[in-house]
């Protein structure tokens, strides 16, 4: 079961294609700061803006740093289900150790709709998958009932929770017991959803503050409360500074004040105002990260 402290990804550019030792760099990083698992290609990692040749190197990239040390769970979710076999079926052939598949984006299928593009990949492709239930962006909540049904299938093993709703995970646990795994989407509420049933975070604020994030989930494993919520409230301006404009562009920005690779975004997305700029390094600055 995948657990902790898993930061979903940015992708370095420079000069408008991907920096691919800043990559590696990166995630080499990650894991001597005790992160737990990657995401490499999810939404902080801009994988709508990323050609699929880009896509399948950024998997690649990841895996040839990662693997064997900490688990890569590869975003090869779309809204086109042949599309998302085939980079599910590339993950598994880059040697990831399970693939992170949104929910479809603007189509707004049924339910049944989406238990069928879930089954469809999971019977195609024999890697563990980690559901991501984004409804902010995807327009559409998978019901619990839902994953009832899609839990029965042996390769669909988790939940990437981003519904901000911390009754969720409680349902999900009731529902289904305590061998799915389920992994918070929202960092704000991570140890509040794992008091609920989960086991994790998938995290952005990780990207920049690896170490806490990890002694964090690290202290709550291990029932040391006092330290878990020491650090909980630590990191909560940085939460906030992440998204106090479009994702990924402060935690890019913060990457660079950081050292770790340029603030390059790509259209339709554009770099961090001034505005979020100065709140970014105010609390990089209070977290003790600058």
């Amino acid at each position: 079961m995948f657990k902790g402290s898993i930061t979903a990804l940015i992708t370095p550019f420079a000069n408008g294609k991907v920096d691919e030792k800043a990559f590696q760099d990166f995630v080499a990083w990650q894991i001597a700061e005790g992160t737990h698992g990657v995401v490499p290609c999810g939404t902080t990692g801009e994988s709508p803006t990323l050609s699929h040749d880009e896509h399948k190197r950024v998997v690649e990239l990841c895996v040839e740093v990662a693997k064997g040390k900490i688990p890569v769970i590869a975003g090869t979710g779309s809204n086109c289900t042949d599309e998302a076999i085939a980079l599910t079926r590339h993950a598994k052939q880059a040697g990831a150790d399970a693939a992170l598949v949104v929910a479809p984006y603007y189509n707004k299928p049924s339910q049944e709709g989406l238990f069928r593009h879930y089954e469809a990949i999971a019977k195609a492709v024999d890697l563990p998958i980690v559901v991501y239930n984004i409804p902010g962006r995807s327009v559409i909540n998978i019901s619990v009932d839902t994953f009832v049904r899609l839990a029965k299938l042996p390769n669909i093993v988790g939940v990437k929770d981003a519904t901000a709703d911390l009754a969720r995970p409680l349902q999900m646990r009731v529902a289904l017991g305590g061998t799915f795994c389920q992994l918070s989407g929202e960092d704000a509420t991570a140890i509040a959803f794992n008091a609920q049933g989960g086991v994790g975070c998938i995290s952005v604020t990780s990207n920049i503050a690896p170490r806490l994030c990890a002694d964090m989930q690290n202290a709550w494993a291990k029932g040391d409360l006092e330290t878990c919520f020491a650090i909980r409230d630590k990191l909560m301006p940085l939460h906030d500074s992440m998204f106090c404009e479009t994702s990924p562009a402060p935690v890019k920005y913060a990457a660079k004040l950081l050292g770790k690779c340029s603030e390059q975004v790509r259209l339709p997305l554009v770099e961090a105002s001034e505005e979020a700029r100065t709140k970014v390094k105010a609390a990089l600055t209070q977290a003790g990260l600058i």
